[in-house]
C-alpha cells in the first residue's frame, strides 16, 4: 500500500490538466482493484456547472451532465449531509422515484454499488470521490473495508491538488496561492502536519505560509485570519 500511494502522490504532483488527475486516479484505483473512479466538485452558483474527472463510461458522464442528475443524484444527496465515507448500492432505501430511476440508469453503464467519499473543505459547496463496481466482488470490499480511511485520504490530496492546479482562485489581501490553501484548510481544524500532508509540503512551511497569511491580514491568530478572508471573499463577490 506504501508504494501505491507513494505513487499516487508522485503522480498528482506532476499533474496538471485533468486528464493527468484521471490518470493518476485511475493508475491507483487498478492497483487496488477498484474498478472506476468519479471526482464530482459542485459548482459555486446555480448557473455553474460540476467538474467532473471520472472513468466512468463517457456516454453515461455526458448524460449526467446534461441531465444536471447532481440535483437529485442520492449518492451526491448523502454527501451533502454527512462528510463520513459511506458504501451504497442500487436498491437504497428512502430513495425517490426519480432517484431510482437514475440508478436504474446508472446500474446500465456498470456502475452498481460504490464506496463514496464527501469532501467538506470549508469551501461550499462540497465535492466528493465515489469508487464504483458492477456487482459487490471480493476485491472491491476488502479494499475498502481494508483500506477506507487510505482512500479518504487520497481523495483530500485530489481534491486540494485539483482545487489548487484546475481552479481559478481569487487571490485577496495579497495572499498567495499557498497562503489561501493553508489558511482556508486550518480553519477548518486542520493541524499544519494534516495540511502538510494534504498539500505534501513539510509542517514548518506550512506554519511559515499561515504566518504570512496572518501579517496580510493584519490579525494575530488563525481563526482571526478566516473571518478576515471569509468577509473579503464576501466583498469581492457582491
Amino acid at each position: 500500500m506504501h508504494r501505491i500511494f507513494q505513487r499516487f502522490i508522485d503522480l498528482l504532483s506532476s499533474a496538471e490538466s485533468a486528464a493527468d488527475f484521471s490518470h493518476a486516479m485511475s493508475v491507483t484505483a487498478a492497483a487496488l482493484d477498484l474498478s472506476c473512479f468519479a471526482y464530482l466538485a459542485l459548482p459555486q452558483g446555480q448557473r455553474g456547472k460540476p467538474r467532473l474527472i471520472s472513468t466512468y463510461p463517457p456516454r453515461w458522464t455526458s448524460r449526467y451532465l446534461e441531465n444536471h442528475y447532481e440535483d437529485i443524484d442520492p449518492v451526491v444527496m448523502q454527501a451533502l449531509k454527512d462528510p463520513e465515507p459511506f458504501t451504497w448500492g442500487i436498491h437504497a432505501k428512502g430513495t425517490s422515484l426519480d432517484q431510482q430511476r437514475l440508478l436504474d440508469e446508472a446500474a446500465q453503464f456498470g456502475i452498481r454499488f460504490g464506496f463514496t467519499v464527501p469532501i467538506h473543505d470549508g469551501r461550499s459547496p462540497i465535492a466528493a470521490l465515489t469508487f464504483a463496481a458492477d456487482q459487490r466482488h471480493a476485491p472491491f470490499a476488502a479494499c475498502v473495508t481494508s483500506h477506507g480511511r487510505v482512500l479518504q485520504l487520497m481523495a483530500m490530496y485530489f481534491h486540494a491538488h485539483v482545487r489548487r492546479k484546475l481552479s481559478n482562485e481569487l487571490i485577496i489581501n495579497g495572499l498567495s496561492r499557498r497562503e489561501l490553501e493553508c489558511l482556508q484548510w486550518a480553519a477548518q481544524g486542520k493541524s499544519a502536519w494534516e495540511i502538510g500532508r494534504i498539500l505534501n509540503i513539510s509542517r514548518n512551511t506550512v506554519a511559515y505560509y499561515l504566518e504570512n497569511a496572518k501579517e496580510k491580514l493584519g490579525v494575530r491568530t488563525v481563526v482571526q485570519a478566516a473571518t478576515r478572508l471569509a468577509a473579503a471573499k464576501k466583498d469581492k463577490q457582491n
